[in-house]
């Protein structure tokens, strides 16, 4: 094979949509894969999830907060899952931080249901597939940083249509 077809075959694969993923580091923090899913006709709000940030240092960091010009502002979220008087009911709330321990990945991915992610409130437009956005994070040590988030369908969801963000 020469060089020329290996150009072409590399360059397929990148316009096929067959190499997804991308990482970001950030001092001591690699963040991996920021991903955000179609918003939904109608709503205003979005999440942000992330395959993890992973904490490679030897000191715990935190991330503070968030912003996009994609939304009027971007809450920390956790949702977890309480005790309900009719069984378990899901819960989302904001939170001040999260933390990232040393050593730890701490995993924010879609349909996790005890977990974090970024809560898009006031989207400018909706969220498509395939739609690439920037989200600036800040971290309490590792300072302030730009990733590009993809907007894509997770596999789980292809064919579900009761999902609800």
């Amino acid at each position: 094979m020469n060089k020329r077809h290996v150009l072409l075959m590399a360059w397929a694969a990148l316009c096929s949509g067959g190499v997804l993923a991308h990482d970001f580091k950030a001092s001591d923090l690699r963040i991996d894969h920021p991903y955000a899913v179609p918003s939904r006709p109608g709503l205003t709000t979005g999440g942000v999830y992330f395959r993890g940030i992973r904490n490679t240092g030897a000191v715990a960091d935190r991330l503070l907060s968030a912003s996009t010009p994609a939304a009027a502002s971007v809450e920390i979220h956790r949702m977890q899952m309480v005790q309900g008087g009719q069984g378990d009911v899901m819960q989302m709330r904001a939170v001040p931080a999260l933390e990232i321990p040393a050593g730890a990945t701490v995993a924010m991915k879609h349909g996790t249901p005890d977990g974090y992610h970024l809560m898009l409130v006031g989207l400018k437009a909706p969220l498509k597939d395939g739609d690439r956005f920037a989200v600036t994070l800040t971290f309490e040590k590792a300072g302030t940083h730009e990733v590009k988030v993809w907007v894509q369908t997770p596999r789980s969801l292809d064919n579900d249509s009761t999902h609800k963000h």
